[in-house]
């Protein structure tokens, strides 16, 4: 389909949280497809549907080296997470430049409709949950460094403002 613009930190629609998705359409699969060729062109890992300024609960995360395999997920929800933590450095392409190491569970269950139509239970694990972790921070309005402290959050947002990491 296409790569579509991605939205750039202060924009307010990161702030906002999106909508649930009533059902999977035609429409919501095109925009899904969208979604998988923008996170290839950035390259990334998952991407949120508010990050291409559409205000519905959908995101897709791919993590596979071989990429191809993206999971589309709409109206997710976590269920349940492991208490043992796992660190990756985390960013993103709406405040690009700038990333921060962070830790989040190491698994968690996830529930969402799939490209499908169907409600389905999955467990993400390492890279995999941290990225729907990510996916579900933006879907509610939230960006990544709103899980940091405020020092290492200031931190960052003043490399943020003189462009480099």
């Amino acid at each position: 389909m296409s790569v579509r613009p991605i939205l750039r930190w202060p924009d307010r629609r990161l702030r906002t949280p999106a909508e649930a998705v009533p059902a999977i359409t035609d429409g919501i699969r095109a925009i899904w497809t969208d979604m998988i060729d923008t996170m290839e062109a950035m390259p990334g890992v998952g991407l949120a549907a508010p990050q291409i300024g559409v205000m519905l609960r959908l995101a897709v995360v791919d993590t596979s080296e071989t990429r191809g395999r993206a999971v589309r997920l709409a109206n997710p929800e976590i269920l349940d997470a492991s208490s043992e933590l796992f660190e990756w450095e985390e960013g993103s392409p709406c405040l690009p430049g700038v990333s921060a190491r962070m830790k989040r569970p190491r698994r968690v269950t996830v529930r969402f409709l799939d490209d499908r139509g169907q409600l389905v239970e999955r467990a993400f694990a390492d890279l995999d949950a941290t990225s729907v972790q990510h996916q579900i921070d933006h879907l509610n309005g939230r960006m990544y460094f709103d899980n940091l402290g405020a020092a290492r959050r200031d931190l960052l947002m003043r490399r943020a403002r003189k462009g480099r990491p």
